[in-house]
């Protein structure tokens, strides 16, 4: 059980890693630095200058519309990435309590923005996957902001087993995003269907994944380890 706790645990750092490349290469590309990705045939949102082959956009135009909302999005996720894996981190709880509790504040505050932002942005910017991705951002934010909540309800009433468990579910959530680029190109890859079809049932994937693994996390570790 703790094989697989620890795991998860290793896993969550590649994919925290992922997750803050894709925070700089959505910067670089809002600052024009790079070029955008366009698949031949999209007609997704992305920066105009970037059209696709078939006359499409590239993927990110919407986000280029609304660089500031963008911003305030992704910016707190650089902060997300780096210091979740941290908060599990038995070492760091045990040696640095101060800096586990404070370093948890700045967490569950830019998990507030990140969902906050999350619930704003498909109606702002259509999806690439239309209205079947808005619905999974949608439903999934709402998850996340519950479980940031209960996180933070938790340790006020300082019961830190449900702390703990509840922080784990926010993270897996706000980790998904890592999961859904991988996804998404193994859509390209093996699947002709247009971007604009297979976005959405590649957030669904990556989300309930997620969700799984979350409960997985909790459940391989004994409540009486939970804090070890």
């Amino acid at each position: 059980m703790k094989k697989t706790s620890s795991l998860l645990r290793t896993l969550s750092f590649v994919l925290a890693f992922i997750g803050l490349a894709m925070v700089v290469r959505r910067i670089l590309a809002l600052q024009g630095l790079i070029p955008s990705f366009t698949p031949p045939g999209s007609t997704g949102g992305g920066i105009p200058a970037g059209a696709g082959a078939a006359g499409g956009e590239a993927f990110d135009a919407g986000f280029g519309r609304h660089p500031v909302l963008t911003l305030i999005h992704i910016v707190p996720g650089a902060g997300f990435m780096i210091l979740g894996p941290l908060q599990f981190l038995p070492g760091i709880r045990a040696r640095h309590p101060r800096f586990h509790r404070r370093s948890g504040r700045v967490f569950l505050f830019c998990g507030y923005v990140i969902g906050v932002t999350a619930l704003v942005m498909p109606f702002v910017m259509m999806p690439i996957g239309g209205v079947n991705e808005a619905a999974g951002v949608l439903l999934f934010a709402v998850y996340f902001l519950t479980a940031l909540s209960k996180a933070w309800w938790h340790i006020v009433h300082r019961r830190t087993t449900l702390h703990r468990e509840w922080m784990i579910r926010a993270f897996a959530i706000g980790l998904a995003v890592a999961t859904i680029r991988p996804i998404i190109a193994l859509f390209f890859i093996f699947s002709r269907l247009s971007p604009q079809v297979f976005f959405g049932t590649a957030f669904w994937i990556g989300f309930v994944l997620h969700a799984i693994a979350a409960e997985v996390w909790i459940n391989s570790t004994p409540k009486s380890l939970a804090l070890v």
